[in-house]
């Protein structure tokens, strides 16, 4: 589904009429769903090529969707022809809404597959909003009443909805603005799937693999052999205490943020007299999760539960270029290899133990250029996320 649209225009008859307000004075008429489409069954075309349903991207090749789904080839007889511009039924449509085809191909006979009954009057691109947005599929919880996984919604449930609607050319506007809309989002997936892409392979060449002492990939200048040492030689522990600050949190995902940008409840403590001091610099880990990632440079200084632990970057140490050593999978691997603890559950890695482990470093100038290339590379990342949020 596109992203940003329920952020943007909601599609409900006031919101598209935002819309098109400029172009458009017509009233828009309203019909129940079976006077607008009409089931079809068309069976018996087995070379065709099988489509499966997404909540995301519609009708797809079931070829690309990465799962091993097994079937029998007799069995693709009875599957049903779906064609370019017609809707589909499926069994999450009670989730997603119903899934719009730009593809010719046959999908399951439990599905449902339906057609606009007159395309003189009807544009495909403007049903394909309605049919998957959120306002229709909340809709679609008054016919389905009790529905679950597994059982798909019927055409007749289905048929005695009804729809708002303009005329065709109105349609067509609103489905060239949302049209427009998705192309757009999709180029910036791509580019933060391509930059994020990136950055998992350049965290792997940048530094030393098993066994050797020099990275793949380096920058002009530099030459020498990494050294080898404990973290207990480069990170000291921040044992201070306070209850004055700028409350913080390590996430996996995002590392040091602001507790007040999480979006939960609050359960720190009252009495925060006896949290932990951050610096800006520190790096600030959860002594549960370190296995899992959840680490990072803070960028803030204030306070953090004392759950966590903050080490301090020693002389000659640049923290940023540690922080995103520390997401590397191969040093992930290290943290759960030398977490105390029974079970995954229990599995904690204290600095006591941190600082014994050896981890390649080298000088600070190349720690530096190396931080500062990632730093840039995030921000890049960033950049796209906010652009893509905002659309």
């Amino acid at each position: 589904m596109i992203l940003g649209i329920q952020r943007s225009v909601s599609i409900d008859q006031a919101g598209l009429r935002d819309v098109t307000a400029p172009f458009f004075s017509h009233a828009w008429e309203q019909r129940k769903a079976r006077e607008i489409f009409e089931p079809v069954s068309k069976k018996g075309y087995p070379k065709f090529p099988v489509l499966s349903a997404s909540q995301t991207e519609g009708m797809v090749f079931r070829d690309e969707i990465g799962i091993d789904i097994k079937y029998d080839q007799a069995s693709l007889k009875s599957y049903k022809l779906v064609s370019s511009g017609q809707f589909v039924i499926h069994l999450r449509s009670f989730q997603g809404g119903l899934a719009y085809s730009r593809l010719t191909g046959i999908t399951s006979p439990a599905y449902t597959v339906i057609k606009i009954k007159h395309e003189e009057s009807q544009a495909a691109d403007f049903w394909a909003e309605i049919l998957r947005s959120p306002t229709f599929i909340q809709r679609l919880g008054t016919v389905t009443y009790g529905i679950r996984d597994g059982r798909s919604i019927s055409y007749s449930d289905f048929s005695t909805l009804k729809f708002q609607f303009p005329v065709k050319a109105e349609q067509q506007k609103i489905g060239e603005f949302f049209k427009s809309l998705e192309d757009l989002i999709t180029l910036h997936q791509r580019k933060l799937s391509h930059l994020r892409e990136l950055k998992r392979g350049l965290l792997q060449k940048m530094f030393p693999k098993s066994g050797e002492d020099r990275p793949e990939v380096r920058f002009p200048g530099f030459a020498d052999a990494w050294e080898q040492r404990k973290l207990g030689d480069l990170f000291s522990e921040r044992i201070d205490r306070s209850g004055d600050g700028e409350l913080i949190s390590v996430t996996i995902n995002s590392g040091v943020i602001k507790a007040s940008e999480l979006d939960r409840k609050d359960n720190s403590s009252k009495d925060k007299s006896n949290y932990k001091k951050v610096e800006i610099g520190d790096i600030a880990y959860n002594s549960m999760r370190m296995w899992q990632g959840a680490s990072g440079r803070s960028p803030y200084a204030g306070i953090l539960s004392p759950a966590y632990t903050v080490i301090v970057p020693k002389a000659g140490v640049d923290s940023s270029f540690f922080a995103y050593d520390f997401k590397r999978y191969k040093m992930i691997q290290l943290f759960q290899r030398n977490s105390q603890g029974l079970t995954s559950d229990t599995w904690n890695l204290k600095y006591p133990t941190l600082k014994t482990i050896l981890v390649f470093s080298p000088s600070l100038d190349e720690q530096k250029a190396i931080s500062k290339y990632f730093d840039a590379l995030e921000n890049l990342i960033t950049l796209h996320q906010r652009k893509q949020l905002n659309i």
